[in-house]
This record gives structure tokens, sequence and C-alpha cells, in this order.
């Protein structure tokens, strides 16, 4: 009798085991093939969103190309074009033809989005004029640093890292370049023209200039007025801010730029004269190699976001005539919902 309770007892120990064992296997390829499905739909979300924002960017670049070529866009760029209209959050099955409507199931797509003139702001490669420190740039963005009660030795550190950014540029270009009959050079003597260059990185945007010892604090603060373009640029009168009027214009106060910024919104300077007659006094030290109404870059901030997913982007995009090129596009981690772009 103890033999056959025992029996019994195995054998539901061995049905228990087996259904314990057939339990952890289903359950495993429940969660293998749930993080499969999981996985898929972040990449066609990806790829989706991916798309979606490449389209949107090319929308951009039509506009500044409409914006160039019409005759409204031959004499200035301001901010009463339609290029300088924020995009607010919107549906974009609301712009689906009749053929595309949207339907039940689908994912829900917004986009919002702006573009701004990045001349509207004080060009840090200004600081160099054929490879050396500019003193007259130098002293635009001092008065900028002591408007914002910034540290004036960061700008000193920041404009030589960036003249010894672009000498270690030069030997690798001429490198590059060299002869095949220049083969015989040594390895040595090329390490020591290396090293004598050594320098930071050359940043490419304006987040990176850190590279160039300038501290995290500083950067929040001077981004809203300073960019990182790929050549020295003119600040744009008709676009730019009141603290960058007052720094890239000596001898003119912060409050007179502040005037003269409510003045350009009844209605924008045509030219640079037109600009130099409203500034009176001031007006006679604009230069148009450091000031123009017109701009050539801009950036292009985009903003896409299915259900609850959010993609942003940022573009940087040079107008030249028809043609705009795109130079270099960030994209940001998703991220989930947040306030939309303004």
């Amino acid at each position: 009798m103890s033999r056959r309770a025992t029996q019994r007892g195995a054998a539901l120990l061995t049905a228990m085991l087996a259904v314990a064992l057939v339990t952890t296997l289903a359950s495993a390829a429940l969660w293998q093939q749930w993080r499969q499905v999981e996985i898929e739909t972040a990449e066609r979300g990806r790829s989706q969103t991916s798309l979606m924002m490449t389209g949107a960017m090319d929308w951009t670049r039509l506009i500044l190309r409409e914006d160039g070529l019409s005759a409204q866009g031959a004499e200035a760029d301001h901010l009463g074009e339609p290029w300088a209209l924020p995009v607010q959050e919107s549906k974009l099955s609301t712009f689906l033809s009749q053929d595309q409507q949207w339907r039940e199931g689908d994912a829900e797509v917004f986009l919002s989005g702006q573009i701004t003139d990045a001349q509207s702001r004080m060009n840090v490669m200004n600081l160099l004029d054929n490879g050396q420190v500019s003193p007259k740039a130098l002293a635009r963005f001092a008065v900028l640093f002591e408007r914002l009660n910034l540290p004036l030795a960061e700008l000193q550190t920041m404009a030589q890292q960036l003249q010894r950014s672009q000498q270690s540029i030069a030997p690798s270009a001429a490198g590059s370049a060299v002869p095949e009959g220049a083969a015989s050079v040594s390895a040595s003597s090329s390490a020591s023209v290396s090293a004598s260059f050594a320098g930071p990185l050359m940043p490419q945007q304006t987040a990176q200039l850190v590279w160039l010892g300038l501290s995290p604090a500083s950067l929040a603060a001077l981004q809203p007025h300073i960019t990182l373009l790929p050549e020295a640029t003119p600040v744009n009168l008709n676009t730019a801010s009141a603290e960058v009027l007052s720094a890239s214009i000596a001898g003119l106060d912060l409050a007179s730029a502040r005037q003269l910024v409510q003045q350009r919104q009844r209605g924008p300077w045509t030219s640079l004269n037109a600009a130099q007659q409203a500034m009176g006094t001031s007006g006679r030290l604009l230069d148009e190699q450091q000031h123009s109404v017109r701009s050539r870059y801009f950036e292009v901030h985009g903003r896409m976001r299915i259900d609850n997913v959010v993609q942003q982007e940022l573009a940087l995009v040079r107008r030249e005539g028809g043609q705009v090129r795109m130079l270099w596009r960030i994209q940001s981690p998703m991220t989930r919902h947040t306030a939309p772009l303004q």
C-alpha cells in the first residue's frame, strides 16, 4: 500500500514538473514573440518617422527656394516672409487627399517646426580673418559677453582654440594633395608637423563649442545669440535680435537697438543704405562685410509626433540662388510626448 502511494506521489510530482516546464517554455516563447513585435513596431515607427521627416525637410527647402526666386525674396530676408512663420503642431491627416483619408486604427501623426535665419546671430567663424584672430570681431563678441555677464577669459580661450583648430586643418588638407614623387618624406618629419599643428577638433554645430573651452553655462546663455557656420557671414539686420544688433554695431546701446527692432516691424530694411538712414549716427559704422539684409544660411527645426513617440531634428541649409543644399542634419533621440514646439 505504501509502495503504491509512493508511485502515485512520484507520478503526481512528475506531472507537476512537466506542467511547470511547459508553462515556463510557453511563457518564454510568448515573451520572445512579444519582444519581436515590440522591436518590429519600434523599427517601423522609426522608419516611418524618418521618411516623413525627410519629406518635411524637403518641403522647407522648397519654401526657401521659392522665396529666393521670388521678387520679394530678391530684395531682403525678413521676419514677415512665409519661411519665418512657425508651423504649430498640426495633424498630417488633414493634409491628405480624398483618396488617402485617415482610417481607423492608423497612427495619429502630428508635425510642427520652424525655419530660423542662422545669420540673425553672430557667427563665431567671424573671429578669424585669414587664419588670425580679428581684433574687431573679438571686440564685438566682447560686447555680447559683457551684456550677458559672461567671463571674457572664455572668449579669449575660444578664439585661440578656434584658430588652432583651423590651423590643424590646413596641414591635413595640404598633405592630402602631396604628389606621388614626394613620398620620400620620412614618417618622423610628418609626425613632427602634425604634432606642431595639433589642436582641438573643429566644431560643426554651436553645441560643440564646449570643445573650444566654452563652459556649458556660458554656451546656454550664448546660444540664442551666436551661431557657427562654415564661413564668415554678415549679420542680417532684419532678423537679428536687439542684443545682436547692439553687439555687432559699434556705439549702439541696447535701448536704441530695441527701438530699431520695433521700427523694422513696421517695415523691413530693403537695403543696407535704408538701414543706415534708419540708424542715424550708428548707421555710419555699418560694413557690408559684417552687416546685410539678406541671408544664405538657415536652420530648420522639425518635430514629429506619432501617437506618443516624438522625434525632433535640426538641420542647417545653405541657399545659393535657386539651390538649397542641406549641410548637416541632427536627429535627437526619440522621446515620449511633451508640449508642442513653439
